[in-house]
């Protein structure tokens, strides 16, 4: 099990390490963009861990799924940025193969679209099974996911994308350890 939480964590570093290239502005304008899409890659191939860390439960199970689609989708999403990312200066060659895939939906939606939130979704769904028990990080991961592509997509602001990263990540975190933190913290009282 601590084998797994590592891998977790790892996950959440990479994929908040990913942020923040993301954060720094537009895409197309940044000259390390490659490295933001590894990092993103490897953080989402890593944060499917989190499905054998969590309660075994009907929620998880769907969270799982969910939570797997999303990693397939980000990978689709990465390959295709790589993609993108490698036309460098050619304006017209990257405008062709935007347009192509914005009319080829069996590769615009899983990919571009929805794919890549179901990742979100998916983690959300499993901090869903703490709601109860810690309900301030299964919070922070329930609102702090959709913030990410709200602030993103809709705001174009990449410092509220990146913080809106920062508080899922930290909120997985917590959920992660919140066991080992329960135990630490009356430790600390006495």
């Amino acid at each position: 099990m601590t084998k797994t939480k590592t891998l977790c964590l790892v996950g959440l570093l990479f994929f908040v390490s990913s942020y923040v290239f993301f954060s720094q502005g537009a895409l197309n304008a940044q000259k390390h963009i490659d490295l933001a899409y590894w990092l993103n890659l490897i953080g989402a191939v890593f944060l499917f861990s989190f499905n054998f860390v969590f309660p075994k439960n009907k929620l998880n199970s769907v969270a799982s799924v969910l939570t797997a689609l999303g990693v397939i989708a980000h990978i689709g999403l990465c390959t295709i940025d790589f993609i993108m990312w490698s036309f460098g200066n050619d304006a017209i060659s990257s405008d062709k193969l935007r347009e192509h895939i914005s009319n080829t939906p069996l590769i615009l939606y899983p990919f571009v679209i929805i794919g890549p939130s179901l990742l979100f979704l998916g983690l959300a769904a499993h901090a869903l099974n703490f709601i109860k028990t810690n309900p301030i990080p299964a919070l922070m991961v329930v609102i702090g996911g959709p913030f990410v592509g709200i602030s993103y997509f809709i705001w174009n602001n990449g410092i509220l994308m990146l913080l809106s990263c920062i508080v899922f990540a930290f909120g997985l975190g917590l959920l992660l350890y919140s066991k080992e933190v329960r135990e630490l913290v009356p430790k600390a009282v006495t």
